[in-house]
């Protein structure tokens, strides 16, 4: 068959989809000289028409067509909602093993959308009238005989990278017309969100685009129109313009007024909101490390010099959390079976047989819930979060555990409970107020990527969980009762806080982390002997508020090392590596019964001299179980 034949064939053809699908494909293979689903595959164990599956949301499905590695196929009714048949494959998916194209089609139209684990989405449509242009027929041809002539060639990590540029570059811009840094980050990262907001479709289709039209026209009113958005995704069922926004919340959007854009910022938006950057794909992990920096000019020396990548920390999350998770699933699941393996076929002149299989099932699903109830109630602290990388690879690899366990009660015809693992198992710690929103920022665009990826994500109300878990504070030290709510961040390590301190009898107290089951991050390292380096924390006056500016590394300042020293004497040894003070904590949870296990990166020179004493109690009881050296 030619491709006009095909066309020929097809264009006046209006079959509902049972009627037309098989046919249909089959033709397309004699036109791509490829065989047929029966002709290569007779037990249909790779390639199939009517793949069953279990679907991730609930019940039994089929896949219209499917090839292992290359592709899966929904057809629908000539004129159907694609975009629906789309959403459909999603939750096939995983069940098929993740082909790396996704096609749909209604004989008159076809739209591949590729699904590579770490690059972009690219995707390819057209309509059977143009099927015959070479392009096209290229496209198929790939599609039938060789998928990685569609495989995009940017990455994810590429395409964040752009994005977080254009955001450094208005950032610079609005630093040098504002001294209030806090704010200046505050009002990007709630840029940020809102283009995430507008690629996923959380926003109302339109919205961003007419603002930015009204900014283009009237920038000395871009602060005013932003500030009515902003307000209206704070508010419970917020209006702008005549357009439902719905409610966000999450105090990203807490009532502070947007900052004004000049031509060039509002220019950069313009080009940000392009075609070219597809902001629902970017890449949490490295956008809140690179963010980071972009944000505060005193880290600009540091960009991607303490980025820790994703394979590094699962190093630590997988024998930490996963491992262990992973090991109880497999006791339950094996109780799961064993409830329901007496009743896999009704044997003949069982009395009560139904009721007796109603109620293992019931037995059965309350061992399912009652380990996604622990999955959903786990505490996993990062005292160190920075920009919420390892919160956010932990909180995806928890949600990839329920995800497989509710998958697997499903093949059990145990039904599907609700998804119920969320954000509120983090709790985080990080002393650079523009750090902590980037982590909370970080784990909300993660939480959302993760469900719209497995076809599960359901617009909450709010759609951002609140995240008060992730603190702004010092993980080492406090004040003993303070006035201002014992948050030594705001007080010190500046010398005049300091006199003040002992003038009222207010002394320094080790910082209390909250309890957890596991503790895991990547802690500061600074040498002993640099720890007094540099110039102390000292304050300011911006708008008339009174702010702590942080000690740059390395150093910290004499007053605030004495108070370290004084307040942790005889457990940490004087002159240590910062990061020792970390491993201490941590053990000391354990000890307490406040943390199961902990995983923390540390630098090379813990294994010696003074830094070696903080293991020394650790190593005794034989509490390290995995370590690895030179990563």
């Amino acid at each position: 068959m030619t491709p006009q034949d095909f066309i020929k064939k097809w264009k006046p053809v209006a079959l509902n989809e049972r009627q037309t699908a098989q046919e249909h494909f089959i033709d397309l293979c004699r036109v791509f000289g490829h065989p047929t689903p029966a002709e290569a595959d007779p037990s249909g164990e790779s390639f199939s028409f009517e793949k069953g599956l279990i679907k991730t949301g609930g019940g039994g499905g089929f896949a219209d067509v499917w090839k292992r590695g290359f592709f899966a196929w929904e057809y629908k009714k000539k004129k159907r909602d694609l975009h629906e048949a789309l959403g459909q494959l999603v939750k096939y998916a995983s069940a098929l093993g993740n082909p790396p194209l996704h096609v749909v089609c209604d004989t008159v139209r076809f739209k591949i959308v590729t699904a590579w684990t770490n690059t972009i989405v690219k995707v390819y449509a057209f309509d059977l009238e143009d099927l015959a242009e070479p392009h096209n027929l290229a496209i198929l041809h790939a599609l039938f005989h060789n998928p990685d002539a569609l495989k995009p060639n940017e990455t994810r990590e590429s395409l964040t990278n752009k994005a977080a540029r254009k955001f450094q570059a208005i950032s610079d811009r609005l630093q040098q017309r504002n001294p209030d840094r806090e704010a200046v980050a505050h009002f990007v990262n709630q840029l940020v969100f809102c283009f995430f907001a507008n690629s996923v479709k959380l926003l109302p289709e339109g919205v961003l685009r007419r603002l930015l039209d009204l900014c283009k026209r009237r920038p000395h009113r871009s602060g005013e129109y932003f500030s009515k958005l902003f307000a209206a995704m704070a508010n419970a069922g917020g209006e702008l313009d005549l357009t439902d926004i719905p409610h966000f919340n999450g105090g990203l959007f807490d009532g502070r007024a947007a900052l004004e854009l000049n031509d060039g910022e509002i220019e950069i938006l313009f080009d940000a909101a392009g075609n070219r950057l597809d902001w629902s794909l970017i890449d949490p992990s490295i956008f809140g490390t690179l963010f980071e920096r972009f944000l505060d000019p005193d880290k600009r020396a540091q960009i991607g010099a303490h980025y820790t990548d994703t394979k590094k920390i699962m190093l630590i999350v997988e024998p930490v959390i996963v491992r262990p998770l992973l090991a109880e699933w497999v006791l339950v699941k094996a109780d799961i079976a064993a409830i329901l393996q007496p009743f896999a076929a009704e044997p003949e002149g069982v009395r009560d047989f139904a009721r007796k299989r109603t109620a293992a099932r019931e037995k059965a699903a309350a061992l399912r819930d009652a380990f996604i109830a622990r999955l959903a109630k786990l505490r996993i602290l990062d005292p160190a979060c920075g920009s919420g990388n390892f919160l956010y690879l932990a909180l995806q690899a928890v949600k990839d555990i329920e995800y497989q366990v509710i998958t697997a009660c499903e093949l059990m015809d145990l039904g599907r409970p609700a998804f119920r693992v969320g954000p509120e198992i983090l709790r985080g710690i990080e002393i650079n107020p523009l750090a902590a929103e980037l982590a909370r920022m970080t784990i909300w665009i993660g939480d959302i990527q993760w469900g719209l990826q497995h076809g599960i994500f359901v617009r909450p109300e709010p759609i951002l969980r609140d995240l008060q878990t992730i603190e702004c504070r010092d993980a080492l030290l406090t004040r003993s009762s303070p006035a201002d709510g014992g948050n030594i961040a705001k007080l010190s390590p500046s010398p005049p806080a300091f006199e003040r301190a002992r003038r009222a009898d207010e002394r320094c107290v080790e910082a209390e982390w909250p309890e957890a089951d596991f503790i895991i991050g990547n802690p500061p390292f600074l040498g002993g002997k640099k720890l007094r380096n540099g110039r102390p924390a000292t304050f300011r006056t911006v708008n008339g508020t009174r702010k702590l500016v942080l000690p740059e590394m390395p150093g910290l300042g004499d007053e605030y090392v004495n108070e370290l020293f004084r307040v942790y004497e005889g457990k940490v040894a004087a002159e240590s590596d910062l990061v020792c003070y970390w491993f201490y904590k941590a053990w000391a949870a354990i000890q307490k019964g406040h943390a199961s296990s902990a995983g923390l990166v540390s630098t090379n020179s813990i294994r010696g001299g003074a830094n070696r004493q903080v293991l020394a109690p650790i190593a005794a009881k034989g509490g390290i179980f995995e370590a690895w050296s030179d990563e």
